[in-house]
């Protein structure tokens, strides 16, 4: 055995005779003895051959590919579970990829060898949690690469005096949330049940009653992560607290994360109502949702979604515990047109997280998404509505596309939470603000760029008027961000300086910067 070999079986801690079926294995790889001689070598089949003989048989997927493997992203969903075969069927077409092999790790460990391998033999690859973004190569690669997919890291356990719930990165959050149902706890996660647990919570996480407990990541007691030399590790407040800080929110810059400890909240039983409206509604719901910013919010215990279609316009009304019709949401209660989707009901987390399930094709298709922030104000949000609307009615007239206009309300007392709890990454202003989004979805590839268009230029609108009306927000949130966009930047130079200080101290080498196949990386700042 070579000492570079050598070394590397002595750090996956494998035995005489694993190590000898490591180099017996790797021998047989036509790329080995380019790799011993200093040559060029293909890095990825040898990873791929050294993680099929460490890890076991079914933890690692090498050419023909599984195809329910390759090709989960964005809606896999718990719709499908009943049916293996479809259950990782509907994804964004602009995700499929083919990569070399997947590696499913089943524990810390095996993510611990698996990044050794990648390291040893500076091999690229990505990490899929729950193949949620369409932005194409973030959680997934073609070949050669390797995908390191971790639905099997999805336990969902809760502690003792129910004050803690660990989760798995590859669990969904509609998966938690009806496991958390047996309990009066809850925790704060993802607001739809296929989005997968990891991705959320390292982007920020924005949750139903985030004005109330703040963030996900802002309530991650303890992450455990596999550091780029393959070490496993703990940070929290008090354990290499500087990377605690930079996971809430700095994405996948610092490792794999393979489980959050996260406090719970005591938050089961909800009020929730849904009312619709036709586009003709629009500034007048609009008005009414800025009325509630600006007074209703003070209540933390409600928030508002707001979803504009092409077609109708959704408004659904959450508060946090029972309750009939909340006072704080008396702007709505008034308003011509609405028609009621779902009355005034006294629920669970749960049973309005399966509902949400329910609103978003099932249909394999081609997805993208945006983002950009402002502050506060009914004018601002009416005449950009009127640009994107005339946009997106053409485009979807030429090309079929659906496209959505979203504000998500964020009060101060989100912020204030995520101070209290020990701060961010994020940098947000401590003002009322809202983060605008959309979810556009469409078939042809040929159409990407006419497509695509609408919600950049929706995009630069809110910039150029926000601007001129001193309505400016510089954040951008990371898991609304598109592939062309660069949230991190918008974090404000201390913070993404601190991040690039915690990415080179707890990854000297750099792995997550060099090898991960793409992302909002920092080596792209």
């Amino acid at each position: 055995m070579s000492a570079n070999l050598e070394t590397l079986a002595e750090s996956l801690q494998l035995s005489p005779t694993q190590a000898h079926s490591l180099t017996s294995n790797l021998s047989s790889d036509s790329d080995f003895a380019a790799f011993l001689a200093g040559d060029d070598y293909d890095a990825v089949s040898l990873s791929c051959v050294a993680a099929k003989t460490v890890l076991d048989h079914d933890s690692v997927d090498t050419k023909p590919l599984n195809v329910s493997n390759v090709d989960v992203n964005w809606l896999a969903s718990l719709i499908f579970s009943a049916v293996p075969e479809a259950y990782m069927k509907p994804r964004s077409q602009t995700c499929w990829k083919t990569p070399t092999c997947i590696i499913s790790p089943k524990s810390a460990a095996d993510v611990s060898k698996a990044v050794k391998i990648l390291s040893f033999f500076k091999s690229k690859f990505s990490i899929r949690s729950g193949g949620h973004s369409p932005n194409p190569g973030w959680s997934s690669i073609d070949s050669p690469g390797v995908l390191i997919e971790l639905s099997k890291l999805n336990q969902v356990t809760v502690n003792a005096n129910q004050t803690v719930a660990s989760l798995g990165p590859g669990g969904r959050w509609g998966d938690v949330y009806a496991t958390l149902d047996a309990y009066e706890v809850n925790v704060i996660g993802g607001r739809l049940p296929t989005i997968g647990v990891g991705g959320l919570i390292l982007g920020g996480g924005l949750f139903h009653f985030s004005a109330e407990y703040g963030l996900a990541a802002d309530n991650v007691k303890n992450f455990e992560i596999v550091l780029g030399d393959g070490t496993i590790t703990n940070a929290n407040a008090e354990e290499n607290s500087d990377l605690w800080w930079a996971l809430k929110g700095g994405s996948s810059n610092f490792g794999i994360v393979t489980r959050f400890d996260l406090y719970t909240v005591p938050i089961k039983n909800i009020w929730y109502e849904v009312q619709t409206y036709t586009p003709d509604h629009a500034d007048a719901v609009l008005d009414a949702f800025t009325q509630w910013q600006n007074d209703g919010a003070s209540d933390v215990r409600g928030t508002i979604a707001l979803v504009m279609g092409l077609e109708s316009l959704t408004v659904g009304l959450l508060y946090s515990i029972p309750a009939e019709r909340p006072a704080c949401f008396s702007p709505f209660y008034d308003l011509s047109g609405a028609v009621t989707a779902i009355p005034p009901t006294n629920g669970t987390v749960n049973t309005v997280t399966q509902i949400l399930g329910t609103v978003f094709s099932k249909v394999p298709q081609r997805h993208d998404y945006r983002g950009v922030s402002s502050k506060v104000d009914a004018q601002l949000y009416k005449d950009v509505y009127s640009v994107w609307r005339n946009s997106a009615v053409a485009v979807h007239n030429a090309t079929g596309a659906n496209q959505s206009f979203t504000l998500q309300p964020i009060p101060v007392a989100l912020v204030e939470q995520g101070i209290k709890k020990g701060g961010n990454a994020l940098g947000l202003p401590k003002i009322n603000h809202q983060w605008w989004t959309t979810l556009v979805d469409w078939n042809n590839a040929e159409d990407d760029d006419t497509v695509r268009s609408v919600s950049m230029a929706t995009t630069e609108k809110f910039k150029q008027l926000s601007q001129e009306r001193g309505l400016e927000v510089d954040f951008l949130d990371l898991n609304d961000a598109s592939r062309d966009q660069s949230p991190l930047p918008t974090y404000g130079e201390e913070n993404v300086a601190k991040l690039k200080a915690v990415s080179k101290k707890y990854d000297p080498l750099q792995v997550f910067q060099t090898l991960q196949n793409d992302g909002f990386l920092l080596s792209k700042i």
